[in-house]
Formats: structure tokens, sequence, C-alpha cells
């Protein structure tokens, strides 16, 4: 059973399912905790009763990142297990086959910022604050923002971002690519369900064959997954659609 992550399916919007990070008191994270996000991330994605996912840290905070007091007394050694072991959990996140969510509060910071561009769509309070901050002890980024970052805000301020670890709050996140909503702190995790749920009585199959295809961006592997899709019987030729 896991200690700091879980998994909720609600009533009120079938087929949306939220992975819920819950360690107190800033959701940082330990090797553990990367487990377990790695763990219920492929779960999620195995799922056929969830159609789409919020990653949510709860009313306070999403994540500020790596646990310090375990990464002090890490060795060499250790710290390259932890790092593939943070690699695994937010790649996990990123290869869900589902239309994913990140509903921000509170702080998105470190690897915590690396979690949450693993999602599709990042939607936080306007009091949020988001930053690289692994500088600032000496490190760089480790959980994947190095590369996901530069494809939101461009290579020369995702090298500003990572090269000061300044803080950014969410009107400026959301001005340079980084956040695709912001909304009132209380109205974050429905303003995630909103989006999780446009995409919810979609085809499951077709939605992870586009997501692959532009995560990937590559021509053949595009072509691949259309012939892939169009295969399948939950293919839907709708009258007019074209014309849209």
């Amino acid at each position: 059973m896991n200690e700091f992550v879980s998994v909720h399916i609600g009533d009120e919007r079938p087929g949306v399912g939220t992975i819920v990070l819950a360690r107190p008191p800033n959701n940082t994270l330990t090797r553990q905790a990367c487990r377990e996000i790695a763990a219920v991330a492929t779960e999620v994605g195995q799922r056929e009763d969830i159609a789409a996912v919020i990653l949510f840290g709860g009313h306070e905070i999403f994540s500020a990142g790596d646990d310090l007091d375990e990464l002090r007394v890490l060795s060499a050694a250790e710290a390259d297990v932890a790092a593939r072991l943070r690699q695994e959990a937010v790649n996990a996140v990123a290869a869900i086959p589902r239309p994913t969510v990140a509903a921000i509060t509170g702080y998105a910071l470190g690897s915590g910022l690396g979690l949450a561009l693993a999602a599709d769509w990042r939607v936080s309070g306007d009091n949020a604050k988001f930053g690289c901050a692994e500088i600032l002890a000496g490190l760089i980024p480790g959980a994947g923002a190095s590369v996901r970052l530069p494809r939101l805000v461009g290579v020369s301020r995702a090298k500003e971002l990572a090269f000061s670890g300044r803080f950014v709050d969410a009107r400026e996140a959301l001005a340079i690519g980084l956040l695709d909503e912001m909304v009132a702190p209380d109205a974050v995790y429905d303003a995630a369900a909103d989006w999780a749920g446009r995409f919810a009585a979609m085809p499951a199959a077709a939605l992870g064959a586009a997501k692959a295809a532009i995560d990937a961006g590559d021509l053949d592997v595009e072509r691949r997954l259309y012939v892939e899709a169009f295969a399948r019987a939950d293919r839907r030729f709708v009258a007019g659609a074209a014309g849209r």
C-alpha cells in the first residue's frame, strides 16, 4: 500500500481520475515518493475506467521539489539511484496515455515543477509560484525541466529561469506559456477537472495515440499511429467532422 500517493475517481466526474500527492507539509519528493508516483502513473494508464487524469498536491501546495534532508545524506552512488527514480516517476506521468492536467496550488518548485511539466496542461491559482530552484543548491534541474521547459517557454527564457532560480508568479507563468489557466486559489481543482472533463468522452485509444504522436515530434511515428488508429474498432467517422 502506498504511503504518499493515491488515486481517486469522483462520482461527479465519471472517467476523471486524480493522482493525489500527500506528503505534508510541502509534498517534497523522496525516493519512496518517486517510486509511488511511477507505480500509480503506470496503473492509471492501464485502467479502462479512467479517461483523463488530474495531478494534484492538495489545496495548499503542489510540490516544493526534492526533499533536501534526504539529499544531504546521499552518497554519489545513492544520488544516481535517486535521480533515476525521479526520472522514472516524471516520465511515467508524461507517458500516461490519457489527457493529464496538473492542478497547481501554492508552489511548484524544482522537481515539483518538473512533475507539473510532465502533464499536458497546467492550471494554478493566481497566488502560485514556479521556479527551477535547483541552482540555489548548486544543482541543475533533474526532473525533466531542462527538456520540457524550453518546449513551452523557449530556450533563452528556460535558461534564464534555470540559471537564476528565481520564482515566477502565476501571471508571468501564464504570459510566457508555462501555465495554461490561472484561477482563484480555491477554484484550482475544479478548473483542472473542467479541462479533464472535456476529453473524458473522446475515444481513449485515439487520444493516447494523438498524445504520443505530438510528444514524439516525428512524422513517421505520426503515420504509424494514424494507421493503427484507423484499424481500431473505436474509430468514428462523424458526418460533417471534416468541415468543422
